[in-house]
């Protein structure tokens, strides 16, 4: 179990990493965006975001 949470937070790294590599000018302006917005709002996509990565993991453990 370990390794799959291991190999897990190694593949998020991993995609995190090229995303800012190949995309650093469009990171920087969505940082921007992201400052303007109200708190309210980037709290609500930060919990939506949150439960799909967890309903994701739970139906990968259950049925795979």
């Amino acid at each position: 179990m370990l390794k799959y949470a291991l190999l897990g937070i190694g593949f998020m790294l991993l995609i995190e990493g090229l995303l800012y590599f190949f995309f650093s000018q469009q990171m920087k302006e969505m940082m921007k965006v992201i400052e303007n917005m109200e708190l309210e709002r980037i709290k609500t996509i930060a919990i939506i975001v949150s439960i799909i990565g967890l309903c994701l993991i739970y139906f990968t453990i259950k049925f795979y």
